[in-house]
């Protein structure tokens, strides 16, 4: 009869608490101090990240290290310039559109919405609305800005240093994220080798458990957006809206909540199909659009490519965000999320460990087996 294992040791004992602590905060006070430069290498590490799952898939078929890494990161370059050079053109073009149709926008809210407003719900709203304001500081901010191509070339003249900086670093992402892909595997060996023995199944444990997390969201989720925007994009635009890939955008971006963008991306669409068409057809048409959406989101996109492995609230997402590039710009961004999968690996660990003792008034006899 095989003998019961040995339960973990204690990494987080009374001894060792301090020692944590003070390892995080210094953690944390480097980052913030090198967050200048960290940007390129977290963008690469993402990026290595989110290509390992098939990296492993193609050496489990028999190919090397190396010519898998090269082939999956020649896939994600081809994928990136053709994302690159197809929506930069889209977007520019979808926003001029949108300039150009405030004015319709304004001539349709003072005209049309603000009268029917007053008369169905018998309140005074005309006084308070200025549309032309608004849409004429949009329009001065778009002309000075004078499109995507004149602003970064424009602010060259002004600011070179920081534009060669800018351009240092986005070359430097894709040397890196190679080297990430290929040494990524050896780089974690020596880290889990240099980690203390009592800590180093704990935190093994908590890293593949939070690497599960985060894979579950990111991929998941990022897979359910892009498939999101694209049906809203493709959608709007057959049924005749002229802003259908801004729309369509928008709403694929902040599909990470749910329902967040099908209600931002209906709404705008209802405003961009009145203001355009303002017939009940058209109407319709944007309406059912957003149905087989949702339908698809519920029934086939999340079951299939995010199904229960999320583990992550989306308020608890966006918290994180938002705190993250609060406190260190873009770089939190980038880090928002894989913070808050480890946040939530390690605070389910914890709760295991408080149910399971004295102070919670568990058995002090029950022996805590790590999760």
């Amino acid at each position: 009869m095989t003998a019961p294992a040995a339960p973990l040791p204690d990494p987080f004992s009374d001894r060792r608490r301090w020692q944590w602590l003070a390892l995080a905060a210094a953690v944390g006070v480097l980052v913030w101090l090198l967050a200048p430069i960290l940007t390129p290498f977290v963008v690469s590490a993402l990026l290595a990240w989110l290509g390992e799952p098939l990296v492993r898939r193609l050496e489990r078929g028999g190919r090397s290290r190396s010519i898998a890494v090269l082939l999956v990161f020649s896939l994600m370059t081809l994928v990136i310039v053709l994302a690159v050079l197809l929506l930069i053109p889209l977007i520019e073009n979808q926003v001029s559109k949108f300039i150009d149709w405030l004015p319709r926008f304004g001539a349709w809210l003072t005209g049309t919405a603000v009268p029917w407003a007053e008369q169905r719900f018998k309140i005074e709203l005309a006084g308070y609305i200025d549309p032309s304001a608004i849409i004429e500081l949009l329009k001065q901010h778009w002309q000075e800005a004078g499109g995507v191509a004149a602003t970064v070339f424009g602010g060259v003249s002004k600011s070179g240093m920081a534009i060669l900086g800018w351009i240092a670093n986005l070359a430097l992402i894709p040397v890196v994220t190679f080297y990430f892909m290929r040494d990524g595997a050896g780089m974690l060996a020596k880290v889990r080798d240099l980690l203390p023995r009592p800590v180093e199944p704990v935190v093994t444990q908590l890293t593949h458990e939070s690497d599960q997390v985060l894979g579950g969201f990111i991929r998941g989720q990022l897979s359910v957006m892009i498939a999101l925007g694209a049906i809203y994009a493709i959608g709007l635009t057959a049924v005749g809206v002229d802003l259908g890939i801004l729309i369509g955008i928008v709403a694929g971006l902040v599909s990470f909540v749910p329902y967040l963008g099908a209600i931002v991306g209906l709404g705008a669409a209802v405003i961009a199909t009145l203001v355009q068409h303002g017939d009940l057809m058209h109407l319709a048409l944007v309406l059912g659009v957003f149905g087989l959406g949702q339908l698809l989101e519920s029934f086939w996109l999340t079951p299939w490519l995010v199904g229960d492995k999320i583990g992550l609230h989306p308020v608890a997402v966006i918290f994180a965000i938002m705190a993250g590039g609060q406190l260190f710009g873009f770089l939190g961004v980038l880090l928002a999320l894989p913070f808050a999968a480890v946040l939530v690996v390690v605070l389910r660990y914890a709760h295991a460990r408080y149910t399971a003792s004295q102070l919670y008034g568990a058995d002090e006899s029950v022996i805590i087996k790590e999760p």
